[in-house]
């Protein structure tokens, strides 16, 4: 397990740019022990929300060094995206759609 001393606070930039800079080299370095403990590793499963600056922030720049360091290996993301009925911050929504013009961004 991994801990930090504070969380994204539901916003995109903070847990990609800085909040998530400071903490992706020891995700990565856990990762990569884990990964020399294994005979042939065949790819990784990731479980993350769409919604908030961990979620969205955070786990994409840990996709991005994941497919960075094991370009070939299989990566397999579980989802969660934010429902406006359950969700507490309205802001969620926009954690989303940035996240998802990065990842498929709108041709014009």
């Amino acid at each position: 397990m991994i801990t930090g001393k504070e969380d994204a606070a539901n916003n995109y930039a903070r847990g990609h740019y800085t909040v998530g800079k400071e903490i992706v080299d020891v995700c990565m370095d856990r990762i990569r022990i884990l990964a020399d403990h294994c005979e042939c590793p065949q790819g990784f499963l990731i479980f993350r929300s769409f919604g908030g600056g961990t979620g969205s922030g955070f786990a994409s720049l840990m996709m991005e060094r994941l497919s960075a360091e094991y370009g070939k290996k299989t990566k397999l993301e579980f989802s969660i995206y934010p429902a406006p009925q359950i969700s507490t911050a309205l802001f969620l929504i926009f954690a989303v759609v940035i996240l998802i013009s990065l990842v498929h961004p709108i041709q014009i």
